[in-house]
């Protein structure tokens, strides 16, 4: 096959009113024979509203996939990447990918952000048979291979962050009494059914079993049902701003029970930080990555790698930005499906290799966890690390914690 000679991405930037939100990124060259020359890769972010926090995700890929076409493209193709905002509303998520796929004829939905907005798109996608891959969100219902087959997450899902709290609980405290305090929706319910699923025999364990609305002022009331329950383990399944009180709370009333905080609240730079270092000394959540917000992986080589990379291709992005490094790895594994795909890049091949990635790796994946996927298993990542917070950053706590559902 005669490869394809690279050619200088155009760019352009499209802003369709704030009612639309719109944004649009093409990177590539004009579509000639499409699914012959070029790969067209959708994807929609928020990049108003209030996720537009998360923007980088949408962001990062163009230039990830800029530097793949400077490089020869893959197969000989080259990517056209177009991003959408849809503000994390689900009615314009629907909006935005019924553009993607009808009007811009992607071969691929790729890391589209959030669980309520994908959740809108999922059965639509299905219909269509568009691949809706490695989407930005840590749902569960992600992973459904049998009723959604052309749908995947990517991030550790909370269930599986869930099974490895358990894991750890039963291997250290086996005399444990676990208080819990979990967000009344979707996220909060799946953490807490992992958890449960995890801990198995041994669910009579869990003394006290608390839910808040994101509506309350304070949880300061169930983290004194837990202390007054007798708990020594005490799990926060919360968000960022729920969680810094938890921690508070538990200094002020001189409790030192075992302290898990989950991944998407474990922030040492607002959450820890929000709470105070002195007093979130000894929590314990997961990672799955090297966190650029920590000064410690500064000198890591891979790190040192994905901050030349932004000030080349996203010069846009803060060099700590944890949601610009999970972009770029995702932005790898979606290469590596393409690879794999071979000359044959259509919508059933993508879903194919997709659903057959062994232990691939990324740098910037803490050492020993790797992506694994089959047609059986729609959760690319099921391993995780444990850390624990010395007051200062965090420490590796323990082995890699295969916490997969799909083994269960």
């Amino acid at each position: 096959m005669t490869r394809s000679r690279p050619i200088q991405p155009t760019r352009r930037h499209l802003i369709k009113g704030a009612a639309a939100a719109s944004a649009t990124l093409l990177l590539g060259r004009p579509a000639i024979a499409k699914g012959k020359t070029e790969i067209v890769i959708g994807n929609i972010d928020a990049y108003s509203g209030p996720a537009a926090v998360y923007s980088s995700i949408g962001r990062t890929p163009g230039g990830y996939f800029k530097m793949i076409n400077e490089q020869g493209g893959i197969n000989g193709r080259m990517i056209k990447y177009i991003t959408y905002d849809d503000a994390y509303s689900p009615a314009k998520t629907v909006e935005q990918a019924r553009k993607l796929v009808e009007s811009d004829e992607i071969d691929v939905l790729f890391s589209p952000l959030g669980a309520p907005t994908n959740a809108a798109i999922m059965k639509y996608m299905n219909q269509k048979k568009v691949p809706h891959l490695f989407i930005a969100s840590g749902a569960t219902k992600f992973g459904d291979h049998k009723n959604f087959p052309y749908t995947m997450g990517f991030m550790p899902c909370y269930q599986i962050e869930g099974r490895t709290f358990a894991q750890h609980v039963l291997a250290t405290q086996p005399d444990a009494k676990i208080g819990i305090i979990y967000q009344n929706d979707d996220f909060g319910r799946d953490v807490l059914k992992g958890f449960k699923d995890g801990l198995g025999a041994k669910t009579s364990s869990i003394v006290a079993e608390l839910s808040y609305e994101t509506s309350d002022p304070t949880i300061d009331s169930q983290v004194v049902r837990c202390k007054s329950a007798g708990a020594n383990v005490f799990m926060s399944m919360t968000t960022p701003k729920f969680a810094a009180q938890g921690i508070k709370k538990v200094a002020e009333l001189n409790w030192q029970p075992t302290h898990y905080i989950g991944n998407n609240a474990s922030s040492a730079g607002s959450t820890l930080k929000a709470a105070g270092f002195d007093i979130s000394k000894g929590i314990i959540s997961s990672a799955y990555m090297k966190d650029p917000v920590d000064a410690a992986w500064d000198s890591d080589p891979a790190v040192v790698k994905w901050r030349a990379f932004l000030d080349k291709y996203d010069p846009a992005a803060a060099k700590n930005d944890i949601y610009a490094a999970i972009a770029y790895v995702v932005s790898q594994v979606m290469v590596q499906v393409l690879r794999q795909c071979g000359d044959d890049v259509s919508s059933e091949s993508i879903i194919r290799q997709a659903a057959n990635l062994r232990d691939v790796e990324s740098d910037l994946l803490l050492s020993g966890i790797k992506v694994n996927t089959s047609p059986t298993d729609y959760y690319p990542l099921e391993q995780l690390q444990l850390v624990r917070f010395n007051g200062e950053r965090y420490e590796i706590l323990g082995p890699v914690i295969d916490g997969g559902i799909s083994k269960a």
